[in-house]
């Protein structure tokens, strides 16, 4: 009688008196993408603001990726990384990635409003009260912005009137924007969606001690 494998073993039934012999085991297929598919991926979830997406995506990025040195120099790939580090509260991971690569002009703008607005966020945990114009001042000058997102020219922190005008107006209107409507008024004032939602916050905390002293 030929002998029978057992059940689930993977291994096929071998001739009398013969030695057990695995079945082949054949690799599934992976997908693979260029570093320019990365990087456009990248650029378009960035654009969209589905942070949560870009996260995994980028958790789904194989470790051994046959381009890894390059893919680990890409532009949009590092500034995904940085904008999902922010969001997700890891801003070690994010000052690492902003103080060993050099940007371009077009990704500082962005860049240096993390770098600030993390430090703001650091400061306020550790002094357990929000930042006051001279406490940024402080947080600014104590942790200045690095070289490799800053082209050395002066930056101005205060808003031109104009911005402040528009942020009034939408104010009035709807002191809590939703993610959608900051990204809007973002747009429309060249600041960030996280510049935008801290001019609402410390508005709406002016207005609150202002109406608690009436």
């Amino acid at each position: 009688m030929s002998a029978v494998a057992p059940a689930g073993t993977g291994a096929t039934a071998p001739p009398a008196n013969g030695p057990i012999v695995p079945a082949p085991v054949f690799a599934l297929p992976t997908l693979s993408f260029t570093v320019g598919q990365v990087a456009t991926v990248c650029e378009t979830l960035e654009e969209s603001g589905d942070i949560e997406r870009l996260a995994r995506f980028l958790w789904s990025l194989p470790v051994a990726h046959p381009n890894i040195q390059e893919l680990n120099q890409s532009e949009a790939v590092l500034r995904a990384r940085a904008i999902v580090a922010f969001h997700s509260g890891h801003y070690r991971e994010l000052y690492a990635i902003l103080e060993r690569h050099k940007f371009t002009k077009d990704s500082h703008g962005k860049l240096q409003a993390m770098w600030l607005e993390a430090h703001y966020q650091e400061a306020e945990k550790l002094r357990g009260r929000p930042l006051g114009p001279v406490d940024k001042y402080r947080v600014r000058k104590k942790f200045p912005l690095p070289r490799t997102i800053w082209d050395g020219e002066q930056k101005t922190h205060c808003f031109k009137e104009r911005t402040r005008s528009l942020l009034r107006e939408w104010y009035l209107q709807d002191p809590y924007p939703n993610p959608g409507k900051k990204r809007e008024l973002a747009a429309a004032t060249g600041l960030t969606p996280t510049q935008v939602g801290n001019w609402f916050k410390n508005r709406r905390q002016r207005d609150r001690a202002a109406a608690a002293k009436n």
